[in-house]
């Protein structure tokens, strides 16, 4: 009676609940031989002009960044985009690493700069981050784009940061890219002068305080250097216009589908074998296992929003330290380590994807026990992106041919 929860992408929202006895078609064999090529290897990165200004796809990425995704091919003498992506108490967590993510896997040097006095921040969500830097060392760095998270309080705590109000002054004052997103365009930017004869919106509990005339009740908006967006729900969305506009229609829509976020076969349904009742007395105990390489959209996105349902969600390190660093360069801390962790009974246990990552949780002694337990007790378990190899590799999935 144990259940497996599969999904596909950064970017998938379905779950689809099988169960390993009966599970989908499949021509799986182990771990090790597993292909992930199509994921490993994706096209070259094709340059093409900007909606707004004309650059060549950089070659490189942030410092100590994963570089992937980025054209090999693309010339060294063209300095990368550089984007600033500033971060507070209470930022809303998804908003932040799903722009980092999608912009750096675009070809931008994203520096994430904490507004506080340390680099560690709590993110709205409970979610710990820590930032390549201190907004006072960006003081006098120019960027091609200023993008502001949003979520409360961390959209005041920008407001009232003084450095990062004059660098995103002087960004709209010299007609380069800046935006914001959720709660920022009416906390932040607002206060600021920033949004004067700017077609704006934001999240829908924030429209009352812009200005009737120019507030717009759309997804995204683009008013010359401004863009801004709702919450979210739209961060994809957001963070694909804002590449768009720096790298060109060609790189946004090529990024968009390595995350699947247009995929010829949208199925929006599920196939549910041996289906089971989630009859649970008791609040939910989730677990959510990280490791170095762990796709950081992916465990920011099911943390997120598992916890917005009010589930108990841990996030444990199978590392040696409860700081990891994800696929595209975001340093996460873990509630736990994954020792301390396994005292516990989940009710749920999913595991975040990449293909590095997904390597690193396979070799996890406690990890294999817990899932081991996970599926003897007939409790649910579940994988995104290249992590169903995880399950697979420890005996959790049979594969059965379905004619």
């Amino acid at each position: 009676m144990e259940s497996l929860l599969c999904l596909l992408s950064p970017a998938t929202s379905k779950l689809s609940l099988i169960s390993p006895s009966s599970s989908m078609a499949a021509s799986a064999t182990s771990f090790s031989s597993l292909s992930f090529a199509s994921m490993a290897s994706p096209p070259q990165r094709k340059t093409s002009t900007p909606r707004k200004r004309s650059s060549k796809l950089a070659k490189t990425p942030s410092p100590k960044l994963p570089t992937s995704n980025i054209d090999p091919n693309a010339s060294s003498s063209v300095p990368p985009k550089k984007v600033l992506v500033p971060i507070g108490f209470g930022t809303e967590e998804m908003e932040a690493v799903i722009m980092v993510d999608v912009l750096r896997r675009a070809g931008a040097e994203v520096i994430v700069a904490s507004v506080e006095s340390q680099l560690e921040i709590e993110a709205a969500g409970g979610i710990r981050l820590v930032a390549d830097t201190s907004i006072s060392n960006c003081a006098n760095e120019i960027f091609d784009l200023v993008a502001l998270p949003g979520g409360m309080p961390g959209s005041a705590r920008l407001r009232d940061c003084e450095v990062l109000q004059q660098i995103t002054s002087r960004q709209a004052e010299d007609k380069r890219l800046y935006g914001a997103i959720c709660a920022a365009p009416a906390v932040t930017l607002l206060p600021w002068g920033l949004l004067r004869r700017k077609q704006t919106t934001c999240h829908p509990a924030f429209m009352d305080k812009l200005p009737t005339f120019w507030a717009v009740k759309s997804n995204i908006q683009v008013s010359g250097e401004l863009t801004t967006s709702r919450g979210p729900g739209t961060s994809f969305e957001f963070a694909l216009s804002l590449a768009e506009q720096l790298f060109g229609e060609s790189t946004a829509n090529e990024v968009g589908e390595l995350l699947l976020m247009h995929t010829a076969d949208d199925l929006r349904g599920k196939d549910e074998f041996n289906e089971v009742e989630w009859s649970i007395d008791h609040k939910p105990r989730v677990l959510i296992p990280v490791a170095n390489g762990s796709e950081e959209i992916e465990i920011v996105t099911i943390v997120d929003i598992l916890r917005r349902a009010k589930l108990d969600v841990v996030v444990a390190s199978i590392e040696k330290s409860v700081q990891i660093l994800a696929s595209r360069g975001t340093k996460i801390i873990a509630d736990k380590l994954i020792g301390d962790a396994s005292e516990s009974i989940y009710d749920l246990i999913i595991l975040p994807g990449e293909i590095a990552g997904a390597k690193r949780l396979h070799k996890s002694k406690v990890l294999k026990e817990l899932l081991k337990e996970q599926g003897v007790a007939g409790r649910i378990y579940g994988a995104v992106c290249s992590s169903p190899a995880v399950l697979h590799s420890q005996g959790l999935l049979k594969v059965i041919e379905i004619k």
